[in-house]
Parts: structure tokens; sequence; C-alpha cells
């Protein structure tokens, strides 16, 4: 790779977290192409060939043309789903549709020699939560006690034994009221008597409340990691009061630091943006690692440390940055 060897930045148009890692690039004179594969096929070609020497070719957008075989690095950020193209329906729509998300989405997440912030396959793995679950209880952390349940009484009894428990989604499913507004699921406290036949047409996730004084979101970007205590919420979830907390960079725990290596090892991340409760004793309890966590909303001084650091990773991908 050179110096003129792009980022390419695979993501949607209304990405903070990206905009500000772009912006960032650009002071540093790096190359950067934004893609979201979702403009394929109307606004994107691609060309690949296979051959003895492996994957090559371009893809080319409405303003600028990548060799496939010459980026540098991949900022892998949230694109939008892939969508069939325009003036197709029905089973045909669908069919173009996966054969663009197999096609594109399997060369995108194969470029030759380059170094992804996260790789696609990897971020998958680890957004399916009862596999953080597991691993984590593994690399040393420190889990609540969690169930996983169909069983509407399995999950009566589970909070009548751990009470206080909460609820939490298994995903974050798209959903918007009737004027288009988007509706979030929160983490919530629930008791026995709140739980009914409901319980039984899905999947759910019931955990023992931690005591907490304070929550701690810990962004790690390859061996960098930045611990921030959030205090104010005057709720389970913090993400539901932003204008009443306060944010300071502290200190992480050897002990946690090395859990989350080990975790960022086992699922192959390079990034990750770690949830924990904090107790009166100062212990972290796990909550959940996004592998692709916002962290643009923290004030100026942290926000701008991280986005160095990804940065880093992603203009110098043949250093050992980890």
């Amino acid at each position: 790779m050179t110096a003129t060897s792009p980022v390419l930045v695979v993501t949607q148009l209304d990405d903070a977290t990206a905009d500000v890692v772009i912006e960032e690039l650009g002071t540093r004179g790096v190359p950067v192409v934004r893609l979201d594969p979702a403009d394929f096929p109307d606004a994107v070609t691609v060309t690949a060939h296979v051959d003895d020497f492996g994957l090559a070719g371009e893809v080319r957008t409405a303003t600028r043309a990548v060799p496939l075989d010459g980026v540098r690095s991949v900022y892998w950020r949230r694109p939008r789903p892939y969508a069939g193209p325009a003036g197709l329906n029905g089973q045909d729509a669908r069919w173009c549709l996966d054969q663009a998300r197999y096609g594109l989405g399997g060369i995108l997440a194969s470029l030759p020699d380059a170094r992804y912030v996260n790789q696609p396959w990897a971020n998958r793995a680890a957004d399916f939560k009862p596999a953080p679950l597991s691993r984590a209880a593994q690399c040393g952390f420190h889990v609540p006690p969690t169930l996983l349940t169909n069983d509407v009484e399995e999950a009566r009894r589970f909070v009548s034994e751990h009470g206080p428990a909460v609820y939490k989604p298994l995903y974050n499913t798209d959903y918007t009221d009737e004027d288009g507004r988007g509706l979030t699921v929160w983490v919530e406290e629930v008791t026995p008597e709140d739980l009914d036949v409901g319980v039984g047409q899905t999947m759910h996730l019931f955990q023992q409340r931690v005591d907490k004084v304070a929550d701690i979101r810990l962004t790690a970007v390859g061996s960098k990691l930045f611990a921030v205590r959030i205090d104010g919420s005057p709720g389970l979830d913090w993400r539901r009061h932003y204008d009443d907390l306060t944010y300071t960079l502290i200190d992480t725990p050897p002990a946690v630091a090395k859990a989350v290596r080990d975790y960022l090892t086992t699922f192959g991340l390079v990034y990750g943006a770690f949830d924990f409760g904090l107790d009166a004793a100062g212990r972290f309890h796990w909550y959940e690692c996004n592998p692709n966590g916002q962290f643009a909303w923290f004030p100026d001084p942290i926000t701008r440390q991280i986005t160095a650091a990804i940065a880093d990773q992603l203009q110098h991908p043949d250093r050992d940055s980890q």
C-alpha cells in the first residue's frame, strides 16, 4: 500500500461517528472513499476478477473509482440494508437483493491486504448476545446472572430468585410510530407479575439488576482503552437521559483491561464499545459489548482521543497498532 491508497468507509450518509473519523483522516491527508452498499446497483458499479493472484477489479461510485486490491483499510460502520433495484418488486426484487448481499457483500468483506475496523463477519458474530455473554464470562468479566427463555414460568422463577431483575431486548429492531418517529425498547425493571403469555411468543433476556453507583462505557481501539464513567442517570438506561449526564475519563483496572483484550481477540475485533455497571466497591459488572458502538456524543476531548486512535488504525494498517 502507498500513501495514496484510500481508506474505504462503508456506511450510510447520516453517520456522525463516521463523519468525525473521515474529517480526522482528511486533516492527515489520507484519501477516503465513502460507500453505502444500499446504493447498489443504481449508483454503484462493481467489477471483480479472481485468478491465481486473488481478487482484483474496482468498485465505482458516482464520484470515485476504487481498486479492490488497492484499499489500505476499511472502516465498517453502519451501511443501510441492501435494496432491490428500482422498478422491481416481489420475488424478483428479493432475488436481486440476495445476489447483491452475497456478491457485493462478500467482495467488500474480502479485500486483499486491507485492515478492517471491524471485519463485518466478526461484527456479526459478536452481535448475537448469547455468544458474547458466554465469552465474557470465559474472558474473566463479572456477568450478572442472566436467563434467556421463552418459558414464562422459568422467567417468573428467575425474576423471583434473582430480583430485582431487568428485561433487555436481544436486538434493537427498527420501529416507528405513525408519524415516522423512531421507537426504542429500553432496559426496564420487571417483576414476576409483569410476565405473561407474551414471554412465550419469542426469546427474552432477563438479568439480575446491578446495584450500581455509575455506568461505564469503555471504548477499545486495538490496545488503547478509553474508560468513561457516566454519572447522573436518573434511571436504569442512561441512554434515555443524555442531557442529565456527566462524563469522566478514568483508568481501566488491569483485570478489566486484560479481559477486554482477551474478548477482542476471541471475536477478532479491533474495536468494541463495552458497557458496565459500576458498584460502590469499584467492581465492573458486564452488560454488553457493541462491536460497532457510537462514541461521537462524548464531550469533544474524549471524542477526539477515540477518533485519533481509530484514524491511526486506518491510516497505518501495517503497523502493529493493536
